[in-house]
Parts: C-alpha cells; structure tokens; sequence
C-alpha cells in the first residue's frame, strides 16, 4: 500500500455505506456488500500493517496540501494495528448481524450506519490533525446513537440518551480544549504541535490544557469517574451493535489518550502521566467491583469493560517502553476478546430471550461447543495463561516492577483475581448449573434455527483462534508492540515523516 492509498480503510465503509443506502429496498443486496465491504477493510488493514512494518511511517497530505496547512492522514505501527483491529471486529460483526439483526432495522439503514461507524474509527486511527480528530469523533457519535436508538424500545432510547448526553459534553469539552490550544501554537497538526508546544512561554497553560483533553477523552474512554454512561448504555441495543462498541468505542478514546500523551503534551510528563497512573489504577477497581455486582450477562461484561480499560492507560501512566508495549498488547488483546464474549451473550439470548444469570444454564451438557469457545475469551480476560491476556498482563505487571510502581501493580493483580471470579460467576451460572425448568423452549420469538445458531458460532470460534494465537504467537505481537511503543517514545520520526522539511 503506497501513500496515495492510505486513505482506503476510510474509502472502503464510506464506499460500502453509500452502496448500501443506494440498494435500501434490497435486503440481501445489502447484506453481501456489507459483508465483502468489511473483508474489503479488513484485508486493506493487513495491506497497511506490513507496509509500516515493511518501510516506515506512511503519510498523505490531501490535496497535496503540505503539513501543517492540509489535511493529513498517518499511520504508524499503532495506527496501523488499530486499522487491522477494526477490520477484523468489523467483519466478525457483519457477519454476526447476518443471522442476528431483524428486519425492520436491516431496512431502517443498520449495514451504512455500520459501515459509516467503521469508516469514523478508522478516520481517528489514521488522522495527523486535533479538529479532524474531532469530526470523525462527531461521525462516530452520530452513527453510534443512531445504532443504539435503533428500535425504539424503552430501554434503548433510555441509554441512547444517558450515552449521547455525555458524549456530547465530551465534544463540547474537546472543541473547548482545541481552541485553546490553537491560540497556544497556531496549529492542530499534531505533529507541528509536538515541534511548537516545546517552545511555548506558559507550560502551566499547555499542562491545564493537557487535562481538558484528558478529561474529554476520558469521557470516551470511559475511564473513572467518567465512565457511568456505558454500562447504562452497551446493554440495551442489539448484541451485534453492543459487540461493535465494546470492541473498539472505548478504544478509539484510549487510542487518543496514548496519542495525545505521547506525542503532544509532553512537556510535564512526572505530574500528567503520575494522574494518569491514578485514573489508570481506579478504573481498574471500580470497573471490577462494579461487574462482580452484576446478574445479567452484557451487564457484567460493560463493567468489565471499564475494568480493563485501566489496564491500557496503566503503560501510558507508567511510560517506559516496556509498559507502553504492554498498553499496545492489552489493546489488541482486548478487542478481539470483549468482541468474543458480547457475541458469546448474543447466544444466551438468542437461545433462552434473557440475559439475566438466573434464567441460564446446562450449556455445559447441551451445547459442549459452545461452553469451550466461552472459556477461551473468558479466561484470556481473567489472565490465564498461555491465552494472550496473560502475556499483556505479565508484560504491563514486569513493567511496574521494573519502574517500582508496587501499587499499581498490586490493583493490577487483584483486580486480575477479581475478573476471574466474575468469569467463574457466568461459567456456573450459564453454563455449569442445571437449566432452569422449562428453559427449553426458546423465548425469542419464532424461535432460534439450529442452521444458524451453527453458523453464528463461525465468527466466535474465529475470534478464540486468534485469541489462542496471539496467546501462542505472543513473541512475535510483542516485537510489534515494542516497535510501536519505540515510535510512541521518540515521536521524531512521526515528525520527520508528517513535516518533512517544514519543522
């Protein structure tokens, strides 16, 4: 992939949404070009991956337009991962929602909004510049509430506004912040921004502001205290769409964070990234305690989606390449097994109508495959070896030994002991203890088709492997981290690829 094609894992879903919109009375039209759109993005991603691997930081300035003055699109290792990532959950969900989402919502436009969502988190991924980070924020926002409203039902219309209301002060807060920081140096290019803010007269300023941007991302990444509106809201939607968000969401907010920390406010990094470590510690053990309080299946893996996201801002608060290799582990990791697991509770309910704890169980005897492909992810979560959460666990553990962060460390683990009691939790309730009386007879209406209940365990049986492989392959996804963590660390060669002669 050459520069002038850097911008495809944008033109791709945008591409696709359009084909999609144009062909809304066809049902199954739409289906095969929202499938073939997302393997279409998912290949692109492994496309861009091996050439940054291969020759470096790719760059576009559009319109030819040269940085500072245009816009630009960038991708390092870290971008480019995060592009593959979203490929591959984009094409586990597509498939998904084939023999999952109704009807009603196919023709209401489901497959653009999902392809338009991908095409916003690719565009944050792959963008050099602070304001069009916040428009591909904003296309994220609008397609995200428009998924989660999708329906009408009470309960989604009630979390669609608890999560668009605080989204919205985020971006309120963001646009604030960007302002600000204009005024500061002149220029949102990130990478001019890494060259200008150095020289800048008030550091007390240019820190104040670090922590408006922390605090909007933070929002979106639903870290602590800031977290309350996720697990009000990734519960009510269809699984396909809660799947969707668990996996990248939150991370396109963590992803913001580590850029921003790394490459932009740099200038106080013993008082930013000491906050950091704090945030990074709490929302660790709120999001856990949270989730090991829960009954009902998405309920418990929100929370423990907050949990974990403390985990990849724990190598960004300690900021040492090992650590901030951790972060990049954890991220990846974790993406592929919330994905997993929200389409694991997908079954529950497709199978039984409930997702509460009390209404499942006797998986274990009725549907052995099943339970087996839930023990991988689950236990990769919880950290157990030679699954991949447990060597991004290790790696961000030695990491905070190394920089003696006994604290951190200490929250790390016992919240690693508290994950693994919730997973217990769900493992005996669905699918250890015996079914309740009558949970026989499916309680969704017309009842599940066996054909596609074997066929939605394609997409779950796909992302175990990969979790098996990472696990397996860890030594090399850790030289990947470790090379994104070097570019993180010495952003000199993000400058020198987006500036070029105009530092």
């Amino acid at each position: 992939m050459s520069g002038s094609l850097l911008p495809l894992p944008i033109l791709i879903p945008l591409l696709t949404a359009i084909v999609c919109l144009l062909n809304l009375r066809s049902r199954r039209f739409q289906r095969a070009a929202a499938l073939l759109g997302a393997a279409a993005l998912w290949a692109a991603g492994v496309v861009l991956l091996r050439t940054v691997w291969n020759h470096g930081i790719q760059v576009v300035q559009i319109g030819s337009w040269p940085a500072p003055y245009g816009i630009t699109l960038v991708a390092d290792v870290l971008a480019a991962v995060m592009v593959l990532l979203a490929g591959t959950v984009g094409l586990a969900v597509v498939y998904y929602s084939l023999f999952t989402v109704d009807a009603a919502r196919e023709s209401f436009g489901y497959y653009p909004l999902l392809h338009i969502l991908l095409m916003g988190v690719c565009g944050a991924f792959l963008t050099g510049d602070l304001f069009n980070l916040y428009v591909w924020f904003e296309v994220m926002l609008i397609a995200s509430f428009v998924l989660l409203a999708m329906g009408g039902e009470r309960a989604q219309l009630e979390g669609a506004i608890k999560y668009v209301t605080l989204n919205l002060m985020s971006s309120s807060l963001f646009l604030t912040a960007i302002g600000i920081l204009y005024s500061l140096a002149g220029t949102l290019n990130m990478a001019d921004l890494a060259v200008k803010l150095s020289a800048v007269d008030n550091p007390g300023l240019v820190t104040t502001v670090a922590m408006l941007f922390l605090a909007s991302f933070g929002i979106k990444a639903a870290v602590f205290p800031l977290f309350f509106w996720l697990p009000a809201s990734y519960h009510v939607p269809p699984v396909a769409v809660s799947a969707i968000f668990a996996g990248l969401l939150t991370k396109v907010g963590v992803y913001a964070i580590i850029r921003a920390f790394t490459l932009i406010f740099r200038q106080d990094v013993e008082y930013t990234h000491s906050i950091i470590l704090w945030v990074a510690g709490l929302t660790m053990v709120t999001g856990v305690l949270g989730a090991a309080a829960q009954n009902e299946f998405r309920r418990i893996l929100s929370f423990h989606i907050v949990s974990q996201i403390g985990y990849m801002i724990m190598g960004l608060g300690l900021m040492s390449p090992l650590a901030l290799a951790g972060s990049v582990f954890y991220i990846a990791h974790h993406i592929i097994v919330k994905t997993n697991l929200f389409l694991v509770s997908g079954l529950a309910y497709r199978l039984r109508g409930t997702g509460e704890l009390a209404a499942l169980g006797g998986w274990y005897q009725s549907r052995p495959l099943l339970s087996a492909l839930f023990i991988v992810p689950a236990f990769s979560l919880a950290g157990i070896p030679p699954l991949s959460g447990f060597f991004a666990k290790l790696t961000l553990v030695k990491a905070g030994l190394e920089l003696e962060q006994y604290a951190i460390v200490a929250a790390a683990l016992i919240v690693s002991l508290l994950t693994l009691y919730s997973m217990t939790k769900i493992w005996a309730e669905v699918f250890w203890k015996p079914a309740p009386d009558a949970a026989d007879i499916p309680a969704t209406r017309g009842g599940p088709s066996a054909i596609h209940d074997g066929l939605l365990l394609i997409p779950v049986a796909a992302l175990a492997i990969v979790t098996v492989a990472i696990g397996l392959g860890a030594g090399d996804v850790f030289q990947v981290a470790l090379r994104a963590s070097a570019q993180l660390l010495d952003p000199a060669e993000y400058v020198s690829a987006v500036l070029g002669g105009n530092q």
